[in-house]
């Protein structure tokens, strides 16, 4: 039985109806329509608000998986014009039914976490969605949830403000991957919003490493107008960019990068050798000024160590270090310097072991006498200096501390290189090795037998009859 409520409701809800059809009429009949926006809005506004009961003449009900339902009292005029979703439900061609009052009932499917923007979308089609943007948004993810819901229920004008919103705000690393996720595939008002995350053209991405390059080699008294931070990130990045990880590398050396490293690194090599032949000439070798210089431009080589192979400039990397290496060891074991420089003494190390691992497996070419002469230079220095390093570290006497990889690294390369040498120079080494009190590092064991046994086979195996 209808209540007294109800039947006023019915009455009112009858009378907007036929007071709003004979508008229409009168004014098709007088051919009075005014078609701009403005009067569209007003007569758009004159029907109710969102949740007006009494004027409503549609049910936009809300309802989840989870069981939550929403009832929305709305006016078919507001949601026929500026939702082509609602247009099409609301039309005579779509098969309706009816609620409390005989009101249409339009029912939408949605997720728990998008019913919110459900209702925040329909709050504003009541408004001027002409309005500037403002902190109607407010948030990048209210805006993805607002675009979802708007692209699904073709409000255009919606779609639009969001899509301007995402464009020229900042996004943090989740929202990145959200945006990455919803936007694709919405259409061209989007397009924009994606335009930070496209790929740059070739020429771009050269650009940017080739600047980054000359900013990470900068010498410290030359950078004074950067920011401190900059030459660190502008080393961190361009590794990043020559690292194969996930993605493919950012570029690819090209002959034209490789010319230029090779021009800017060039600089970088000729001013270490000219540093380390002034350190050796004068007398203040151990003032604070060149320690600290001297461990900026090693920390600068050991950086373009794990870069140039990567660009295929090893060779000109060993072939550098090859030449500096004696220099290196007199200044690092001079009297001022050999019980300090600690750090220093485990990054020119690691430039090492970078170069004798090169060198030992054959991925860099060089000559007999020169591999024999690195051995000779670099096994003495790592075989006296490797073992101290834990214990100062230990007694917090450095910063850093060297790695078993980086150890295992070392060992591997020397024992690989030893190898390579004519038998005579590997007798000369392991002789010097065996008479150490440090033959525990790096262990030479493997070299030692291989060289017992090719020795005492080469006859055999040569078909070699005169006795060694």
């Amino acid at each position: 039985m209808e209540s007294k409520e109800d039947g006023e409701f019915l009455k009112t809800s009858q009378s907007v109806l036929l007071v709003l059809k004979g508008q229409a009429l009168a004014t098709s009949t007088t051919g009075k329509i005014e078609n701009d926006a403005e009067s569209t809005e007003s007569a758009l506004h004159c029907v109710g608000k969102l949740g007006d009961r009494a004027t409503s003449d549609v049910i936009v009900r809300l309802r989840t998986v989870d069981g939550r339902d929403e009832w929305l009292y709305s006016h078919s005029r507001i949601l026929s014009s500026k939702s082509k979703y609602f247009a099409t439900r609301l039309s005579d061609e779509w098969p309706t039914y009816h609620l409390l009052d005989s009101r249409n009932c339009v029912e939408i499917s949605c997720l728990e976490s998008d019913i919110d923007h459900h209702v925040t979308l329909l709050r504003l089609l009541y408004t001027d969605c002409l309005e500037p943007i403002g902190d109607t948004w407010y948030s990048v993810n209210n805006a993805l949830g607002m675009l979802r819901v708007a692209t699904k229920l073709g409000c255009d004008a919606i779609v639009s403000k969001c899509a301007q919103y995402l464009e020229a705000v900042p996004w943090e690393e989740n929202e990145e991957e959200e945006i990455l996720k919803t936007l694709p595939g919405l259409g061209a008002d989007v397009v924009p919003v994606l335009a930070r995350l496209q790929p740059v053209n070739a020429d771009s991405v050269r650009n940017v490493f080739l600047s980054a390059v000359q900013i990470a080699i900068l010498p410290q008294q030359k950078s004074s107008n950067f920011p401190s931070e900059l030459k660190v990130a502008a080393q961190e990045q361009v590794e990043y960019m020559l690292v194969e990880d996930d993605d493919a590398p950012l570029l690819k050396a090209d002959a034209y990068i490789k010319s230029k490293l090779r021009t800017f690194f060039s600089e970088v090599f000729d001013s270490f050798k000219l540093f380390l032949g002034r350190l050796l000439s004068e007398a203040d070798l151990g003032s604070q000024v060149s320690k600290e210089l001297l461990l900026e431009k090693v920390s600068d080589l050991l950086w373009a160590s794990r870069i140039l192979p990567r660009v295929g400039l090893n060779p000109e990397l060993v072939d550098f270090w090859s030449s500096a290496s004696s220099d290196v060891i007199r200044v690092l074991n001079s009297e001022k310097l050999e019980e300090v420089l600690w750090d220093t003494k485990l990054r020119v190390v690691e430039i090492a072991a970078k170069v004798l691992e090169a060198v030992g497996y054959g991925c860099v070419i060089v000559k007999a006498e020169e591999r024999t002469q690195l051995v000779k230079v670099w096994l003495p220095f790592i075989r006296d200096t490797t073992p101290l390093f834990d214990s100062l570290f230990a007694a917090e006497k450095m910063s850093l501390q060297m790695d078993t990889d980086l150890c295992q690294t070392i060992e591997a390369a020397l024992v690989s290189l030893i190898l390579s040498l004519p038998s005579g120079d590997q007798a000369d080494i392991l002789v010097d090795w065996l008479k150490t009190e440090q033959a525990r590092y790096p262990d030479l064991s493997e070299a030692f037998e291989v060289w017992c046994f090719r020795s005492k086979a080469a006859k055999r195996r040569l078909n070699m009859e005169s006795t060694v």
